[in-house]
């Protein structure tokens, strides 16, 4: 546990250099994310005794809540910037301003225990077991996605819970906006289901095909000289693009899972899996990229069936190309419990593998190249959230009502937000970084000018050559290249 003592030696061991810091409670959990030029100076400045005695009670209160800092250093003031409003966007901490401002912003919310569910817009995200997706920066972003999405995939925009043929009546959404009118039973339960699920995976960023066919037929139509239609179908292609470009990721929100429910939980996997002791220690592995690039795993940690975030961490994937999976859970597991092994340290009384019996596998030889073969180690597949072991038995379907299943569903959610996390951030990090070193006469001090004055390269790459030049330090010639390169 974090004492006094240990935060002082945080304290003297912080950089000064700039970046952004994250304080966390006791739990564990995230309260308040800052970003500073010195890292030492903005940090130690909350501990000050002046601080305590005349900060409001909001500031007090937090300072008295903080068990543990962390830090990431950064190039500079403006990749601070940028690395902070991610990092609040993502893990929304209590005590951050910024947090209440989000709920001026439109979300989307997919609700997946509805008979027939649907996709409908919203400025406040709840705990009520949705999915969210934002939020976004523009109402017409927002507006345009979903209507592209529900077309794109037949979904209803009625209100009814549950639609029936006497609602069809007062409908014509299947003639005009191609409802795939499950209501009429023009298609199955399981087929609306799939449409749904397809929908979500591409909010998640997860089917770009989609978009890069939708850009494909704008220059098709625009080739054709059918201009207005070209227009209107540019218009959606960029609001797909700000998209994906300006998601802050998927937020669901579960209720709770208190300590109590916790252990029974763990008790109850340890009897409906068979496993030889309890579970009180579990780590979950997950893999994220994007189209096999930075390919990167998380790793998170369950204590009596509660993730603790002390205990996360983030792998790069450094000898499998491409999206391979089960090859980049075995270099991560064998990487992390070699370690292990090497150092000693208590192992988990359970590995758990975010997929199926491939990557079950994978993991399952790793451990066993390293000697380590004795750990337990299952599997979860996403479909039928199905428990996956290599022992001979079918997978395990445990209880939907069962405690065990809240255990293992939450840490697996929680390690795939923690990869997404991880991955979102090192890619918009070598966006940011790599566009513009590659320009000649492009240092430091014009790379932090231009982020500061257009806010993201996003913008800077929309931006008229007049609008460059006016940025101080960036002449006529450098202003064309920046053009050149970014468009």
């Amino acid at each position: 546990m974090i004492t006094p003592s240990l935060i002082q030696q945080k304290l003297a061991a912080l950089p000064d250099k700039p970046g952004c810091y994250l304080m966390r409670d006791r739990k564990g959990t995230i309260i308040y994310v800052g970003k500073a030029v010195s890292l030492r100076k903005r940090v130690t400045s909350y501990f000050r005794d002046s601080t305590l005695r005349k900060a409001p009670p909001k500031l007090r209160s937090m300072v008295n809540s903080i068990a543990d800092i962390e830090v990431i250093i950064v190039k500079g003031e403006a990749e601070a910037l940028l690395t902070e409003s991610n990092l609040i966007k993502t893990y929304r901490p209590r005590y951050n301003v910024l947090m209440r401002d989000d709920k001026q912003y439109p979300s989307l919310r997919a609700d997946p225990h509805e008979p027939f569910p649907r996709i409908t817009t919203c400025r406040i995200i709840r705990e009520d077991n949705a999915v969210y997706f934002g939020p976004f920066p523009s109402d017409s972003v927002v507006r345009t996605v979903l209507d592209f999405t529900e077309k794109r995939f037949g979904l209803r925009k009625c209100t009814p819970i549950h639609p029936d043929a006497e609602a069809y009546k007062h409908c014509i959404n299947d003639i005009v906006r191609f409802c795939s009118a499950p209501c009429v039973n023009r298609i199955s339960v399981d087929e609306y289901q799939a449409r749904f699920e397809e929908a979500c995976a591409f909010l998640r960023g997860e089917r770009m095909g989609i978009i890069r066919e939708l850009k494909e037929q704008m220059q098709e139509v625009a080739q054709e000289q059918n201009y207005e239609k070209a227009a209107n179908l540019r218009d959606t292609w960029l609001a797909l693009e700000e998209m994906v470009k300006r998601r802050r990721g998927i937020i669901t929100r579960a209720p709770a899972l208190h300590l109590a429910d916790a252990r029974k939980g763990v008790k109850e996997l340890k009897e409906l899996v068979g496993l030889p002791q309890l579970p009180k220690h579990i780590e979950c592995f997950d893999i994220s990229n994007l189209f096999g690039t930075h390919s990167v795993a998380s790793m998170v940690v369950a204590l009596d069936g509660i993730p603790d975030p002390r205990f996360y961490r983030h792998f790069k994937i450094k000898t499998v190309e491409g999206a391979d999976d089960p090859r980049s859970i075995a270099e991560v597991v064998k990487r992390r419990y070699t370690r292990v092994r090497d150092e000693g340290k208590p192992l988990p009384g359970l590995i758990l593998i975010d997929g199926g019996i491939t990557q079950l596998r994978a993991a399952r030889e790793a451990l066993a190249e390293i000697g380590m073969a004795t750990i337990p180690s299952v599997g979860i597949a996403k479909q039928f959230e199905e428990v996956v072991v290599d022992d001979g038995r079918e997978p395990i379907r445990l209880p939907l009502d069962s405690q065990a299943l809240r255990v293992l569903t939450r840490l697996r959610d929680e390690a795939h937000r923690f990869a997404l996390t991880y991955h979102r951030w090192l890619r918009n990090r070598t966006i940011r970084e790599s566009a513009l070193d590659a320009i000649p006469g492009i240092g430091p001090a014009k790379k932090t000018a231009l982020l500061r004055h257009f806010k993201s390269i996003y913008r800077l790459s929309r931006a008229t050559l007049e609008e460059i030049e006016a940025v101080s330090g960036i002449d006529h010639a450098l202003a064309e290249a920046i053009v050149r390169t970014l468009t």
